[in-house]
């Protein structure tokens, strides 16, 4: 960490680590939340005038200590037991060491967790982890979500209370409880990355600082549970996605499509590590749904073009990842493989059959659909379903995308 980074992106790294260290202390998330939020405004306004200190994490532990102090003072006064509940707190406890004087210890999967408690429902333990370990604020995850930023406010607001209410404490849940719970953060972190590699809306395809965020956090989580298969193979399969991440946009922003990108701009470091990390975890470890994703990214990673991709083998892990995680988005992601080894007509008939689930009215079908007839030779057909796409996606470059190729179906060309 140096002084040179910009502040936004500091002080959002930093973040989880001065709440995980406040909550380890003193064990109140809704109070120390609350008094890191306030201390990152503090730094907001205070590096971006005078410079990011020496030592920024020491500086943002420091205030926001202090800030959790004035907390526990004004409510003690407000409910009359000032007194009481301050001298309840030891007073070394309320004192921040001095900068980097304490030794560096991570937090993060006790936050993790915490965030993820089963108290909490899905969209409260997503809104939360963005908060409180992403380093999103409010507004932030208020758009993400599509809500104003007061209803999630208290969103956030309830999910903290209810934490209180739960008694949910800032430990690693018991190992017979921490199967199920890893599965709950490892859905958040999938979550987080794919709302940064498609955003459902606005005017940017990608968000670049929720990717990389979702991907340092796996990283950690990685490397405090080295034997988690399903770690290391959404950690792989974030790798691998994000390697392509600079090849999906033009010069003017819309979407390039996996069979049309320059394949030279692709992150080849970041393949290799993450071909590297799904062999390693699927050859030790009982397979999973993230690694099996990771296996048919790697598929289509090493392919030298588009042509050279082995669709066989994309197809069968398709098939594997059907048994262990049927869904309707799988099934859809298995048609276009399908189309590729059996031909569009094969494909459309298993479209056909999404048409009446989840997935009715989703934009991402009609643009599949689209594209198998196209590749049918039907364009009419394929130019009306790519208008319907463009028409139900809520990402301004995807709704380009699909309109231009809506246009090239209509003209033939």
């Amino acid at each position: 960490m140096t002084s040179d980074e910009p502040v936004e992106h500091l002080v959002r790294t930093l973040a989880p680590r001065v709440l995980g260290t406040l909550v380890r202390r003193h064990g109140d998330f809704a109070r120390c939340e609350d008094a890191v939020q306030e201390a990152l405004i503090d730094a907001a306004g205070t590096w971006a005038r005078d410079g990011v200190p020496e030592h920024p994490l020491g500086w943002l532990t420091t205030v926001a200590a202090r800030r959790y102090v004035d907390q526990v003072r004004s409510d003690a006064a407000r409910e009359r037991r000032e007194q009481a509940v301050f001298d309840a707190v030891p007073r070394d406890d309320l004192l921040a060491p001095p900068p980097d004087a304490e030794p560096a210890r991570d937090d993060l999967l006790e936050l993790l967790f915490l965030c993820c408690h089963p108290a909490l429902t899905a969209p409260a333990q997503m809104a939360l982890t963005l908060r409180a370990v992403a380093g999103l604020t409010t507004t932030e995850i208020a758009a993400a979500f599509l809500v104003p930023d007061k209803t999630m406010g208290q969103r956030i607001s309830r999910a903290k209370q209810r934490l209180r209410e739960a008694g949910a404490r800032f430990a690693l849940p018991p190992d017979h409880e921490r199967g199920p719970a890893l599965g709950v953060v490892l859905h958040v972190l999938y979550l987080l990355f794919n709302e940064g590699y498609s955003a459902g809306s606005g005017t940017r395809l990608r968000r670049p600082d929720l990717t990389g965020q979702a991907v340092r956090l796996t990283r950690r989580l990685h490397r405090r549970l080295p034997d988690s298969g399903e770690t290391a193979g959404l950690l792989a399969l974030m790798l691998l996605t994000e390697a392509r991440g600079a090849a999906r946009t033009g010069p003017d922003g819309i979407l390039v499509p996996l069979a049309e990108q320059d394949r030279s701009r692709w992150d080849r470091a970041a393949i290799a590590e993450g071909v590297d990390l799904v062999t390693r975890s699927l050859s030790a470890h009982p397979v999973g749904p993230y690694q099996v994703q990771a296996a048919i990214a790697a598929v289509h990673s090493e392919a030298a073009s588009a042509e050279d991709t082995d669709w066989p083998q994309v197809l069968a892990l398709y098939d594997v990842l059907e048994h262990l995680a049927p869904s309707a988005v799988t099934a859809l992601n298995r048609a276009v493989a399908l189309g590729e080894v059996r031909g569009p007509r094969a494909a459309l008939e298993v479209v056909a059959e999404l048409e009446g689930g989840v997935l009715a009215g989703h934009h991402r079908l009609f643009a599949v659909r689209g594209h198998l007839l196209e590749r049918a030779g039907d364009r009419a057909a394929a130019a009306e379903a790519f208008r319907a796409a463009a028409r139900l996606a809520g990402n301004v470059p995807e709704q380009r995308f699909l309109r231009l190729r809506a246009a090239r179906c209509a003209s033939g060309g």
